[in-house]
């Protein structure tokens, strides 16, 4: 289910203060950018990416790649940076404990 306009926005809010945790590089979108990011999905379902000035890709394509490959949803692309989303059901989560990637 495609997210609503609210809800990408307050993601867009909670990323502001994330450091990118996927770095594409030169090598472009190879296989271990898309392991890396799946992992960090998993473990914090919202994550930056980070592209360097020398990724041979536009932003907006390789953010449409990215989340096509690992079934995520793109929160939005500034810059060199993309930001990615996908809900993981099998965290644990308590009631008031702050979301995976405040953690």
């Amino acid at each position: 289910m495609p997210m609503t306009g609210k809800e990408r926005a307050a993601l867009r809010a909670e990323a502001h203060h994330l450091e990118p945790m996927v770095h594409v590089g030169q090598q472009g979108l190879s296989p271990t950018v898309f392991q890396s990011l799946d992992d960090a999905l998993r473990t914090h379902e919202l994550v930056k990416i980070q592209l360097t000035r020398s990724a041979d890709v536009p932003v907006k394509d390789a953010a449409n790649a990215l989340a096509t490959a690992v079934a995520a949803e793109v929160v939005q692309v500034i810059g060199k940076t993309a930001t990615l989303y996908r809900h993981n059901p099998e965290l644990k989560r308590k009631h008031g404990d702050l979301p995976p990637w405040r953690r």
